[in-house]
């Protein structure tokens, strides 16, 4: 299917990438994982680009698991500072792009120069109107739920459906149509785990790293082909 026609047909609203293979980039390209990660971050930026020109709606990736801290103490120190890096550059960026970034997560854990560049970027992105890019950051799906619930338990509410999901960190977002995977791996590693109970998957054996809008393009002509019962028939 052509870009052309995958543009004119409907658009999954939200999708959500787990953007895996960094290490195995750099492992086969015989670099250290820091190339990788740095790799990783690049191919986001890039593909953050086309699908703010191509009029995507909502992006969120995940960039930071609750489970990653259990990394080695160096990668882990890299990888937040890399985070600490792309986010001044989104800050530095604010005014010439029109996205709308939001961080979701428990940002708690994260360092007090880090928790205010992020309340930073919010803040100047939050009257923009273009693409909706959410960056999972310390997050986990079960972490997401259980935040939810207990908020509701604290403040005495009854806990249903939709009191959870009105206070998932994806609150303010649309309801997840797509969740893709890189490298190969078929399984959602506690990502958007509420909302993706009737997303369409997808996986690639492409590493995350090599990951262009193209690949994109060919996730969402599978996603346009298939039909979405939501369990009604």
């Amino acid at each position: 299917m052509s870009k052309k026609n995958i543009l004119n047909a409907p658009l999954p609203r939200h999708i959500g990438i787990i953007m895996d293979g960094n290490g195995r980039w750099a492992k086969k390209y015989l670099m250290k994982r820091e190339v990788g990660h740095r790799s990783g971050a690049q191919a986001l930026k890039r593909l953050v680009k086309a699908m703010t020109a191509d009029g995507f709606e909502c992006l969120t990736v995940y960039a930071f698991s609750t489970e990653n801290w259990k990394r080695d103490e160096a990668e882990v120190r890299y990888l937040m500072s890399l985070i600490h890096e792309y986010i001044q550059q989104y800050i530095d960026e604010a005014k010439k792009d029109n996205n709308r970034i939001r961080v979701i997560g428990d940002t708690s854990a994260l360092k007090e120069g880090l928790r205010d560049k992020i309340e930073h970027l919010e803040e100047l992105t939050q009257n923009n109107d273009g693409m909706l890019l959410n960056i999972a950051i310390n997050y986990g799906g079960r972490d997401e739920i259980v935040r939810a619930a207990s908020h509701l338990a604290k403040n005495g509410i009854d806990i249903t459906e939709s009191g959870i999901e009105s206070h998932l960190d994806t609150a303010h977002a649309p309801p997840l149509d797509l969740v893709i995977r890189t490298s190969g791996e078929m399984r959602l590693s506690n990502f958007l785990l509420w909302q993706a109970a009737y997303a369409e998957l997808y996986c690639t054996d492409v590493l995350w790293p090599d990951f262009k809008i193209s690949h994109l393009y060919d996730a969402v002509a599978q996603f346009q082909k298939r039909d979405r019962r939501f369990g009604g028939r």
